[in-house]
């Protein structure tokens, strides 16, 4: 659903992506994982339009992306959330994902089809009970979930989920690892970016691992867990060695 080709981006003179070919496949959760500044964000800023690459092509489908702007990525089916979560707080959580499902003036009868659709998410996700709470007074892990019922709202069809597990324990992790992987089978693309090795391992079919803006291994968690060289990598960078 996703392909780059020896995609490139430069700040300066560092190259925080450099030549960067791969494939985010159809039904399939993909974990982007690599230490500290290896180019995961950059990737999803370049794929998404808030970057455009100094190199390379980047492909949804059969339509070339790169270069189109945010809102028209988004229009062709591509989504992402934030670490940041960027969510209204004297907006109600209803009205968040409202506004991710309006197109233009609405009628009635369709305001009343949008709505229940609405409720229908916010229930996925367990959150109907306050949908009419404003946003900053449901609890921080809500606020998680929130950021992901108004991205599929939205309608996507590919998914970029930004570190969703961070700020997260307990109870709500396995919440989150449910809620992503129920997102799977419905003819989507996911692409996380996560530092959480266990959640990668609940979630993650296949694994592209960078460092410093290069792809040096993919594969099963199998395979790139079971890598002494990239756990040493991995655990090096993120301890400052």
């Amino acid at each position: 659903m996703l392909r780059l080709e020896g995609v490139s981006k430069r700040f300066g003179g560092l190259w925080a992506v450099n030549n960067l070919t791969c494939e985010i496949a159809r039904d399939v959760i993909t974990c982007l994982v690599g230490p500290n500044g290896a180019g995961k964000t950059t990737v999803f800023n370049l794929i998404t339009g808030f970057l455009q690459p100094d190199g390379g092509r980047i492909w949804y489908g059969e339509r070339r992306i790169d270069g189109q702007p945010p809102p028209v990525v988004a229009r062709l089916g591509i989504g992402r959330t934030f670490q940041d979560l960027k969510l209204f707080g004297n907006m109600t959580v209803l009205e968040h994902l409202l506004l991710a499902q309006e197109r233009g003036l609405l009628s009635w009868r369709r305001y009343r089809t949008l709505k229940a659709e609405a409720e229908r998410i916010l229930e996925r996700f367990e959150l109907l009970e306050k949908a009419h709470w404003l946003a900053s007074d449901i609890s921080y892990a809500e606020q998680k979930f929130l950021s992901l019922a108004r991205l599929v709202a939205l309608g996507p069809r590919a998914l970029l989920l930004d570190e969703p597990a961070s700020g997260l324990d307990g109870p709500s992790l396995d919440k989150l690892v449910y809620f992503i992987r129920s997102l799977q089978g419905e003819g989507r693309s996911v692409l996380v970016i996560e530092h959480n090795l266990d959640i990668v391992r609940q979630l993650a079919d296949h694994i592209l691992f960078l460092d410093n803006g290069q792809l040096v291994a993919e594969g099963s968690p199998e395979k790139i867990f079971g890598d002494d060289r990239l756990a040493d990598l991995y655990f090096g960078r993120v301890r400052g060695a």
